[in-house]
C-alpha cells in the first residue's frame, strides 16, 4: 500500500494523513474466448460493465446476446468472460483483428474517421423533462456516491424517474465505465432507459452521448458542459440534452419543442 500522504498547509505546517484511493486495476474482457479490450477501471459491479460495454459497444443488440458471464480476479488485475450471440460475432472477430487494447477513451482502437461519424439511431418520441426533476435527482445523488464519498475521484451515472427519483446509479474510476455499469445494471433489471432519464457526474464528451442513445435513453443531464462533438450528435439523435446542472440552474442544450 501506498504511504500515508502529507498535507501542506501555506503556512508551512503539515500533517500526516489517512487517505482512501479509489480503485483502478486492468480489467481484460473476453468474448467467445477472443480477448477484445483492456480498460482501466473499478472492480465493482463488472457484470453490469460488461453487459453494458457490449450493448454500447454494439457488439449485442439485447441483453440475452451475452451469457455466462465469469468474472475472475488474476494476479495481474481482472478478466470478465462471456459468451456472445447474435450478429456481433461478426464484428468482434474484425475488431479483434486489428485491436489488442483500449483505454476508457472512446477513441482508442477506432481504425477510421467514418466510425466515428457512423450515424446514431434517433430517440424515441418524449416529453422534455420539468427541470425540477433533475434538482431532485442531484439532491440525491451524493447518497448513491459511496466511493464518491470515500475517494473524492470516483465517477456516477445514475439513472432517476421522471419525477427526479433515483432508481439505479453505478460509479467508476472512469465516466464511460460508469456509464456502461448503469446501462448494464438497468439491462439485466429491464428497465427502459426511455422511462427516465440519465444523470451523469462527468464532463459530457461525445462518448457519454453516444453510449446514453445506444442504450436507448432519451433525456440525459450532465454535471459539466458538453464538447461541441456532443452537442451536435445529441442534436443529431433527438436526444435532450441538459448540462451544468446544479441545485437551482440547468442548461437545456438541446430539447427545446421536443413533445411525445
Amino acid at each position: 500500500m501506498p504511504a500515508d500522504p502529507v498535507e501542506v498547509w501555506a503556512d508551512g505546517t503539515s500533517r500526516t494523513i489517512e487517505r482512501e484511493w479509489v480503485p483502478e486495476v486492468p480489467v481484460a474482457l473476453e468474448f467467445n474466448g477472443l480477448a477484445y479490450a483492456v480498460m482501466m477501471a473499478s472492480p465493482e459491479y463488472l457484470e453490469d460493465f460488461a453487459l453494458g460495454f457490449a450493448l454500447t459497444e454494439g457488439l449485442a443488440k439485447k441483453p440475452s446476446d451475452l451469457s455466462d458471464i465469469a468474472v475472475a480476479e488474476v494476479e495481474k488485475g481482472w478478466i470478465v468472460r462471456a459468451n456472445l450471440t447474435g450478429l456481433g460475432i461478426e464484428q468482434l472477430t474484425e475488431r479483434v483483428r486489428t485491436r489488442v487494447a483500449e483505454s476508457s477513451c472512446g477513441l482508442c482502437g477506432i481504425e477510421n474517421l467514418d466510425a466515428v461519424a457512423k450515424p446514431l439511431p434517433q430517440v424515441a418520441a418524449h416529453t422534455l423533462l420539468e427541470p425540477r426533476a433533475i434538482f431532485h435527482a442531484l439532491s440525491q445523488l451524493r447518497d448513491h456516491q459511496p466511493l464518491g464519498k470515500a475517494t473524492g475521484a470516483a465517477h456516477a451515472a445514475a439513472f432517476a424517474s421522471p419525477e427526479g427519483d433515483i432508481l439505479f446509479a453505478r460509479e467508476d474510476v472512469g465516466r464511460h465505465n460508469a456509464m456502461d455499469k448503469l446501462i448494464g445494471a438497468l439491462a439485466t433489471a429491464g428497465q427502459n432507459p426511455a422511462e427516465g432519464f440519465i444523470l451523469s457526474s462527468a464532463r459530457c464528451s461525445y462518448e457519454i452521448v453516444e453510449k446514453a442513445v445506444r442504450a436507448g435513453a432519451v433525456q440525459l443531464a450532465t454535471i459539466s458542459l458538453p464538447t461541441s462533438m456532443a452537442v451536435e450528435r445529441a442534436e443529431q439523435a433527438g436526444l435532450s440534452l441538459w448540462s451544468l446542472a446544479r441545485d437551482d440552474s440547468v442548461l437545456l442544450v438541446n430539447g427545446a419543442g421536443t413533445t411525445a
